[in-house]
């Protein structure tokens, strides 16, 4: 992604919530521009109070956000910069959001629930947002639940560039579930892999099964790259890497854009000797404790960074998008 026409350092203000100020930093470095200072605290009472610490009168502004636990109080933290920023008079206010985790609830599949993701959506244009980043809905049809221009970013490109440091002979890259077929294609492709997708019912938040027929596709493989959107309590994962390794492979390496690992899922991989590597990203900040030794964080800084950027710009950014070709 080569830099090209610079941003105006006085034209946009950076901000950050208090879910990942390391990301937006890097984010405002790419940009070479400052972050500016947030200041949150809490009245006597518990209630939030924060106060942008730069003018936004007629600047293009972007508020770094992402949905990670707790996410209800990041999310009114979001909702609350949005709402400032429109009323000391930005021109725009971009809600920068790495890790959309509301995504996860996009339909209606038990009576008297709320279709969360589009309640987000909706709360986000409300507060203000002119436009909206985030990188790899768990479901890519909330995208549509957006009344305000929305760009679904892809880490994709750096994983391609990653793993073609490796070895890939003997190689399947293997999706957990028809939904991320596609994606896992996409990646595929980009390493000029097979590509197959395993068969998943999901019994509970926590239980998954696998389908058979997946062990006699991946048969004669040596090596498997397992492709998800994100890992949180881990549970897909080791079911399938359980089943891949009784059905012939050898070494697994496992790639997530949102690197949740909740509960006990960095102890339930790191029992599994076969996996050899796990590559993820930084839209949610990941302790040093849960950070294994074969672990490697790839920041997407840089990809927001030139979203932003050309943006700005009024370039296009198709290839960064989820759904886009970023090989071409």
């Amino acid at each position: 992604m080569p830099k090209q026409k610079a941003i105006h350092p006085n034209d946009i203000r950076v901000f950050s919530g208090s879910s990942h100020p390391q990301l937006a930093a890097g984010i405002a470095k790419y940009l070479r521009v400052p972050l500016d200072k947030t200041i949150i605290s809490r009245f006597s009472n518990d209630n939030l109070y924060i106060q942008l610490g730069a003018s936004v009168r007629s600047r293009i502004v972007y508020i770094v956000q992402s949905l990670t636990p707790p996410a209800s109080e990041h999310l009114l933290e979001l909702l609350m910069m949005l709402d400032i920023a429109r009323g000391a008079a930005d021109r725009e206010v971009h809600a920068i959001i790495p890790y959309f985790s509301f995504a996860r609830s996009d339909k209606k599949d038990a009576p008297r629930i709320s279709i969360t993701a589009r309640l987000i959506a909706d709360l986000l244009e409300t507060a203000g947002a002119t436009h909206v980043m985030t990188m790899t809905l768990h479901s890519p049809q909330v995208h549509g639940f957006f009344g305000i221009p929305t760009d679904p970013l892809t880490a994709r490109g750096l994983f391609v560039q990653h793993f073609r440091k490796r070895d890939s002979s003997d190689t399947v890259v293997v999706a957990p579930d028809a939904g991320r077929a596609r994606s896992a294609s996409r990646f595929a492709a980009g390493l000029g892999l097979p590509v197959i997708a395993a068969e998943k019912t999901r019994v509970s938040d926590k239980e998954v099964r696998i389908g058979e027929l997946v062990g006699k596709q991946v048969r004669g493989f040596r090596r498997a790259i397992i492709y998800d959107d994100e890992i949180a309590t881990a549970g897909s994962v080791v079911v399938l890497s359980k089943f891949l390794i009784r059905n012939g492979i050898k070494e697994i390496s496992t790639v997530c854009t949102h690197g949740v690992f909740s509960g006990q899922a960095v102890e339930a991989l790191r029992a599994i000797p076969q996996i050899k590597e796990i590559v993820t990203t930084d839209t949610v900040p990941i302790p040093k404790e849960k950070r294994l030794s074969h672990m490697k964080v790839l920041s997407v800084a840089r990809v927001f960074g030139e979203a932003i950027r050309r943006n700005y710009l009024k370039q296009t950014i198709g290839d960064l998008f989820a759904f886009g070709d970023e090989e071409r």
